[in-house]
C-alpha cells in the first residue's frame, strides 16, 4: 500500500499526524505492508534563515497577539501531542526555514532512511528545540543514520534536490493541497490534518482493498496453552 505524506518538519500537527498514522498501521494490521513517501511542503518559506524569531515570537507577530496569548494558543496543541505520546516544548523552539532540511531528506530517500530522518528532525525540533536550519544539527542526524557526512555537507552548500522540492510543490497543487499534514492513500483517498486514529484505521482498510492486501494477525503471548494434532500441552 502506498501512502504519500505532505508535511513540514516544523508543523506541530504533522508530527501528531505521523504518530496517528503509525499507530493506525499497527492497529489495522498492515505493519510491513505500507510504503510511506514524504513530500515537502514548506509552511514558512519567508522565515529568516539567520536570527529567526522564537516559536512564540513568530506566532505573536503572525496573529498580532501578546506572548501570553500565543502561549495559551499552544496549550491545546501540546495536549493533543501528549495524547499520542509526544511532549512538545514550545518554549525552546525557534522558527526555522526548512528548505535545506527538505533537500537533504530527498537525498536520504535513496538509502531508505527518509522515515528515520524525518522522525529525528521532528523530535529534535519539537522535543529538544533544535534549529533545523543549522548544518551542525542536520549533519549530526546524518551521522546517526550512518550516512556520508561529507556528501551531505556538499548537498547543504548547494541547491541539489531543489528540482525534487519543486516537483512536490507541483504535486501538491495538482491535488489541491493547501495545508498540512495531508495524507494520500493509494492515490485515491485523502486525509487532511491530524485526524483521530479511527479515521486513519478506516482509510487504511479502504486503501487496502484497492491495493489488494489483507491485514496480518499479530501474535500476542507465548502460545503455550494450546491443543494440536490430537494432543494438548498440559
Amino acid at each position: 500500500m502506498k501512502i504519500e505524506v505532505f508535511s513540514d518538519f516544523t508543523c506541530p500537527f504533522c508530527y501528531i499526524g505521523k504518530r496517528e498514522l503509525e499507530r493506525a498501521i499497527e492497529i489495522a494490521g498492515y505493519k510491513g505492508q505500507v510504503e510511506i513517501e514524504y513530500k515537502a511542503y514548506q509552511i514558512g518559506q519567508d522565515t529568516p534563515k539567520e536570527n529567526a524569531p522564537t516559536f512564540y515570537e513568530g506566532l505573536a507577530t503572525k496573529y498580532n497577539a501578546t506572548l501570553d496569548e500565543v502561549k495559551g494558543m499552544t496549550k491545546g496543541i501540546a495536549m493533543r501531542a501528549a495524547d499520542v505520546g509526544l511532549r512538545y516544548d514550545f518554549g525552546s523552539m525557534t522558527t526555522a526555514h526548512t528548505e535545506k532540511a527538505h533537500r537533504l531528506a530527498k537525498w536520504t530517500q535513496q538509502f531508505g532512511k527518509e522515515s528515520a530522518y524525518t522522525e529525528a528532525l521532528m523530535a529534535g525540533y519539537f522535543v529538544s528545540g533544535e534549529d533545523l536550519n543549522k548544518d551542525a544539527f542536520l549533519l549530526k542526524v546524518i551521522a546517526q543514520l550512518d550516512l556520508d557526512i561529507e556528501e551531505a555537507r556538499v548537498i547543504l552548500a548547494s541547491d541539489d534536490f531543489s528540482v525534487a522540492l519543486e516537483q512536490d510543490r507541483y504535486d501538491a497543487q495538482q491535488l489541491g493541497v493547501q495545508s498540512v499534514p495531508f495524507f494520500v492513500f493509494e492515490n485515491r483517498y485523502g486525509i487532511k490534518g491530524a485526524e483521530p486514529n479511527e479515521v486513519f484505521v478506516r482509510t487504511l482498510h479502504q486503501a487496502a482493498e484497492i491495493a489488494g492486501i489483507q491485514p496480518t494477525v499479530e501474535l500476542i503471548g507465548k502460545g503455550e496453552a494450546v491443543c494440536a494434532n490430537g494432543e494438548c500441552k498440559l
